[in-house]
């Protein structure tokens, strides 16, 4: 499946209709999430927790909804809050699984966002099945998209041909506005390489080096932006950004520097978004076979003087982005042991020897070949036994979210179940996640969470 991202091109009320919407959509995730954890202390009543966000949402609709200090609910449609709790639910369900960490109240410093569908179909008549693609937005080439629910909106780049999808998502990055939404299509995978394998190291001086001697180089512009970003900062080091605790506001050059700051934060990961893109396709166009180190890059950003270098870099997007790509190019990515001595050992009479980190030159003190340290490691990597070797499954890893490839009995490990036998006891006390900051909707104030109780013990 595809998906596009197209800028919209926003007046002043579009641009505060679409800021509405996504405060709606945080406000209900963050009541979602504090009155799951709330029923969690419920004794005497087992159910799980897709069960609990059901009746959780069926008390949003019949009791929030309807009492007038909410009425300002009612300009946005139903759509936007029926997906925050299901956002919500993807969340805990990652959670018990142990992909992730616990779920964590929205903030509006983090940008805004929210999902929209269209729900309603097109039936023949009562009683009969809905009619295929009927509850599916239709999208005409153009620089317009209609958007269910919200209306039509003008785009900074056309639809460039006819499509339809069902699910739209609009995010804010710095001060612009994107949708994005999927399309079910296909790309028929490159049935011919030119290159059979190759061995990929990867670099602070050099990004990546391959076994067959190219370089790819990171782009000096991208050095450029976080230089000008470190002297903007230092200007500015003395602005007034306000202190709620202390009731003091932001000044207005504060502001102003706020939003110039995120947007060039902004150019920053997309000067590095651009780079990786380029460079993974033209990767997986030519070769078939990529085997890459599997990088401890938490521990490696530990080092307080390649720390910069490293998190600027994106070596886990790099990798991330040629796993999904191996649907598009029919490639196959490899992950070699993270505790193979690539570098210390020689590419051609395989001798191993304590290299440090300053020596750039691999000298092998037995046959004497003498080559580039980063190369040698690409050839090594390419050449590794296929004991020390596990393939990248698209299942486990290579999306935002996973830290690393989690081998089956460290899944079964970090797995918890999601009964609610063991819910009410683990999240008592203290150290419960997500109980350092304790909910202030007045919600709580106006409903008694016994409603809630009722819900699940009719259930």
């Amino acid at each position: 499946m595809y998906s596009l991202k197209l800028e919209l091109k926003l007046n002043n009320l579009e641009r505060s209709k679409l800021a509405g919407c996504a405060g709606f959509a945080r406000f209900v995730y963050n009541f979602g999430l504090s009155m799951l954890q709330a029923s969690w202390d419920f004794e005497n009543i087992k159910a799980s927790d897709s069960k609990r966000l059901h009746k959780i949402e069926k008390v949003f609709t019949n009791y929030v909804k309807t009492h007038p200090d909410f009425a300002w609910m009612q300009n946005y449609p139903s759509a936007i809050y029926s997906c925050a709790f299901r956002n919500l639910a993807k969340a805990v369900d990652r959670w018990r699984k142990g992909c992730s960490k616990f779920p964590t109240m929205k903030s509006k410093k983090r940008g805004d966002s929210f999902t929209v569908l269209k729900k309603s179909g097109v039936y023949p008549a009562k009683g009969e099945a809905m009619l295929p693609f009927s509850n599916r937005q239709v999208l005409f080439p153009g620089k317009r998209i209609t958007i269910p629910g919200l209306g039509e909106f003008k785009l900074r780049q056309p639809i460039p041909f006819t499509c339809s999808s069902q699910t739209f998502t609009i995010s804010r990055t710095a001060d612009k506005w994107y949708i994005s939404f999927m399309l079910d299509a296909q790309k028929i995978p490159t049935s011919v390489h030119e290159v059979e394998s190759v061995g990929i190291d990867l670099g602070v001086k050099c990004f990546a080096t391959l076994s067959d001697g190219s370089r790819l180089i990171a782009p000096p512009s991208l050095k450029i932006a976080k230089t000008k970003l470190s002297k903007e900062q230092w200007r500015n080091r003395n602005k007034c950004f306000g202190n709620r605790p202390q009731g003091v506001k932001t000044s207005n050059n504060g502001k102003k520097y706020l939003k110039k700051l995120a947007r060039r934060h902004a150019h920053i990961a997309n000067v590095r978004k651009d780079f990786l893109q380029k460079t993974t396709t033209e990767i997986s166009r030519k070769y078939y076979r990529m085997r890459i180190e599997d990088l401890n890059v938490s521990a490696m950003i530990a080092n307080n003087k390649l720390s910069e270098a490293i998190s600027s870099l994106g070596f886990y997007e790099f990798r991330a982005m040629l796993t999904y790509k191996e649907v598009f190019f029919g490639t196959k990515v490899e992950i070699v042991d993270r505790w193979y001595p690539s570098s210390k050992t020689c590419s051609c009479c395989g001798h191993v020897q304590p290299m440090p980190l300053s020596e750039r030159v691999y000298g092998c003190q037995k046959c004497g070949h003498t080559q580039d340290r980063d190369e040698n490691a690409a050839v090594n990597l390419k050449n590794c036994p296929n004991n020390r070797v596990r393939a990248v499954s698209s299942a486990l890893d290579g999306f935002p979210g996973l830290k690393r490839l989690r081998s089956p009995e460290a899944c079964r490990r970090h797995t918890r179940r999601a009964s609610a036998e063991l819910t009410p006891v683990d999240r008592l006390g203290a150290d419960s996640p997500g109980r350092s900051s304790p909910a202030n909707f007045k919600v709580f104030e106006l409903y008694d969470l016994s409603v809630l109780c009722k819900f699940c013990i009719a259930q």
